[in-house]
């Protein structure tokens, strides 16, 4: 494979992630088109409803002549049907685009090798599969939502240095005093937020610390913010109550739903976490983080239901308390943010 091809895509996959956080449902899509080694032209996918990268490439090119002396490249497969935008493989037909290399092949039944099918049908040389596994871990989330028919799974918790997620509270104790990571680790957990459609936590983690569960240290949208109540045991005080973001409440009992407030009647005498998946699936839901309590997320470990593991561990001691999920995984990365280790598992079961 010409190593130029592989330099090229990486500038897809770099222009792809621009789109981070605003394209979802859609992939994060990045483009170049190149005549006679120079880039003359670059675009991505910049809103969901919005031009697709190839099409925001090819308007970006001054002289359109060049077109058909250029080469397009693309990280995902060009679309070949009608959606909120026309086909962009039909765009490159007409174009006459001789030559498109692409990063990956597009996983949604809509796309799947007909795009590449179509181009070649119309003379087209196309390259397929060009840094295949960097093009599908940036759109991990697409390709999950899929294959697995579920959204692509974060946990995230921080422990304190001998093994304790939170000490022994009491509801309405402040939390204050007892958090593990430092205020930028805590910034970086709202980025993340920002980054997913939907934040997920248990009901002793609303009665206890009253979360917002939206991005108040990042600018970002909030995710769909989803509890557990199984006996609406939280009190109408809450801030999940309070109406300002779309609300999901996960419970066995009828209640009656309000602004941004939804609830959701599942059956606890079953595993409720394929139904609340299920759900979230349904609504178009690619992206779920899940921030505790304990219990929740080691339930999601034994049912064998997560991703990634994000896991903050401090430099305190609490001696006693609730003890932090059990997980043995590959690492995937680990950095340190002040006094804080970030690590990263990725399940590869």
């Amino acid at each position: 494979m010409a190593k130029n091809y592989e330099q090229y895509m990486l500038r897809c996959i770099d222009l792809a992630r621009n789109g981070k956080g605003r394209v979802a449902p859609n992939p994060m899509v990045g483009s170049i088109i190149v005549h006679n080694d120079t880039i003359i032209g670059e675009g991505f996918h910049e809103k969901f409803g919005g031009s697709h990268a190839e099409v925001n490439a090819i308007n970006s090119v001054k002289d359109q002549s060049l077109l058909q002396e250029s080469t397009l490249y693309v990280s995902l497969e060009p679309c070949s049907h009608s959606g909120k935008t026309p086909p962009c493989s039909d765009l490159l037909i007409e174009k006459k685009i001789k030559k498109v290399v692409i990063g990956s092949v597009d996983i949604n039944s809509l796309v799947a090798g007909k795009g590449i099918e179509k181009l070649r049908r119309h003379g087209v040389d196309v390259v397929e599969n060009v840094l295949e596994n960097k093009c599908k871990e940036l759109n991990k989330r697409f390709f999950t939502y899929h294959k697995y028919k579920r959204p692509f799974i974060i946990l995230k918790w921080a422990q304190s240095r001998d093994g304790f997620i939170d000490v022994l509270r009491k509801a309405g104790s402040p939390i204050g005093p007892n958090w593990i990571s430092n205020p930028i680790s805590r910034m970086l957990v709202h980025k993340w937020r920002s980054n997913e459609q939907a934040i997920l936590v248990g009901t002793n983690t609303v009665i206890f610390d009253n979360p917002g569960l939206d991005t108040r240290l990042w600018a970002g949208d909030s995710p769909l913010r989803m509890t557990i109540d199984k006996d609406l045991r939280i009190e109408k005080k809450a801030k999940l109550y309070d109406g300002s973001k779309p609300t999901t409440i996960f419970t066995r009992l009828d209640a009656k739903n309000s602004r941004n407030l939804e609830f959701v009647k599942i059956d606890f005498s079953t595993n409720i976490l394929p139904q609340i998946l299920q759900y979230t699936f349904n609504l178009g839901i690619q992206s779920i983080i899940v921030e505790g309590g304990r219990q929740l997320l080691q339930s999601f470990i034994d049912n064998n239901l997560w991703d990634e593991a994000r896991v903050f561990y401090g430099n305190k001691d609490f001696q006693a308390g609730i003890k932090a999920p059990n997980i043995n995984s590959a690492i995937k990365t680990e950095e340190k943010i002040l006094d804080d280790s970030l690590i990263v598992y990725n399940n590869l079961n």
